[in-house]
């Protein structure tokens, strides 16, 4: 597949599954847990030798996935701690060494592409294991005195890490097929001397050419693709010159990216999840929803709580989602606490009505612009009242001489976010 094609096809999609597993799941609070509980690497090697997720059932990940609407995966090959997920050749800190004995990337890559599911892959370029990769402020020893950080970090090479990472990024870019995104990440600032990533870069390019890259490797103007994390600031969408770029807002569902056992009402509701889809999908961006599996490997009943709820809406509404961006460029802004997204292709205007409104509904600068409006959970149409018509049909007359009205129904009872789709004339 080519490059443009790849990135089409991502922009397309716009919602996909982001998986944080692997044996920080055991201690049940953060990814992080071995820098903020300060825990020793031999307590750490403890939950590796006693990792065993009995329970990981990698087609019903990818079941719960396909069912959600979710179109592509980004998978943790190896976070922060080092550990890899998948029986890499280049370290003997990996699943198929713990008594799940399983290659569980293979596992998970199958399972996802046989639901038609696009694969994409994450991968730490720090690494708190390898006993090349430095010490700093982000790593897991930072607590230790400075004295003994200065100690440990004698004779520590990251030209030899550096080479370490391109051989397993090599190995996960030939054993595992068409990899349609590469996810870097890093726990802190990263040098792109140090780290060699010209090289890494020039390596994946002559790999995978299509594959998209995210904007971690701190090369600029090599990144395809921009990854705000946790948050959505709409100066972030765009460059320089207000043009939109492609971008991917990344979100967890809980207060951590892994399982956290703790966490009993979730830090995000599974509303706030759906208005961040919508919302992103409206600047122009992708969504990825994260998951945490537990330790025995099953997605958790609060997370499948959310899963399901936003499964519900996308399976009516889901048109609103792939395909869309924003809207045309010359309309005046949505009505209050709305969001407009826009199939170019259809020429259809899809508005999410955040808090349903009585009577009608205003949508400026659509005044003999509207062919035909409906729900589009469930195809019922919605009279489209012309604006000189506004006080003989009992509606506001306020309404800006530029908008089209819609006749309003009582609210939808079935759906938490309702959708009009408006059909516009050519």
């Amino acid at each position: 597949m080519k490059f443009d094609e790849n990135l089409a096809r991502f922009q397309r999609d716009r919602f996909g599954m982001f998986i944080h597993w692997g044996v920080y799941a055991m201690h049940g609070t953060h990814e992080w847990c071995q820098y903020y509980s300060k825990i020793p690497q031999e307590d750490y090697q403890f939950m590796v030798d006693h990792f065993d997720p009995d329970l990981f059932e990698p087609k019903h990940w990818a079941q719960t996935a396909k069912r959600v609407g979710m179109k592509y995966v980004i998978f943790t090959t190896k976070h922060h701690d080092g550990f890899c997920m998948w029986d890499t050749q280049f370290t003997d800190y990996k699943i198929t060494n713990t008594p799940a004995k399983r290659d569980v990337l293979r596992e998970i890559v199958d399972a996802f592409r046989e639901e038609g599911i696009a694969v994409g892959l994450y991968y730490s370029i720090s690494d708190w294991y390898h006993p090349d990769f430095i010490i700093d402020g982000s790593h897991s020893l930072h607590h230790l005195p400075q004295e003994e950080i200065d100690r440990l970090n004698e004779g520590r090479d990251m030209s030899r890490y550096a080479q370490y990472m391109r051989d397993q990024v090599r190995e996960l870019l030939t054993e595992f097929g068409e990899i349609v995104e590469f996810w870097f990440d890093v726990s802190g600032k990263i040098d792109p001397v140090a780290c060699e990533s010209q090289a890494m870069y020039d390596m994946i390019r002559e790999l995978q050419p299509h594959v998209i890259l995210n904007n971690r490797l701190a090369l600029p103007g090599c990144e395809n693709i921009l990854t705000p994390e946790s948050y959505l600031r709409e100066e972030d969408c765009f460059d320089a010159e207000g043009n939109s770029v492609p971008w991917e807002g990344c979100h967890t569902l809980s207060a951590s990216w892994c399982y956290n056992r703790d966490e009993k009402s979730y830090a995000k509701t599974p509303l706030r999840i759906l208005e961040t889809i919508i919302t992103q999908t409206s600047l122009n961006g992708n969504s990825l929803i994260n998951i945490g599996p537990t330790a025995r490997g099953y997605i958790s009943p609060l997370e499948m709580k959310s899963l399901d709820y936003v499964a519900h809406w996308m399976k009516y509404n889901a048109r609103s989602i792939y395909g869309c961006g924003a809207a045309p460029k010359d309309l005046p802004p949505p009505p209050k606490d709305c969001r407009y997204t826009y199939n170019k292709k259809l020429n259809r205007l899809y508005v999410h009505i955040l808090h349903w409104p009585r009577g009608a509904l205003s949508l400026r600068g659509l005044a003999g612009r509207v062919k035909y409006a409906q729900l589009l959970s469930d195809g019922s149409a919605f009279q489209i009242v012309k604006t000189g018509n506004f006080t003989n049909e009992n509606l506001n007359p306020r309404f800006h001489k530029d908008a089209a009205a819609l006749r309003l129904m009582n609210q939808p009872e079935d759906t938490s976010i309702p959708v009009i789709e408006v059909f516009l004339k050519d």
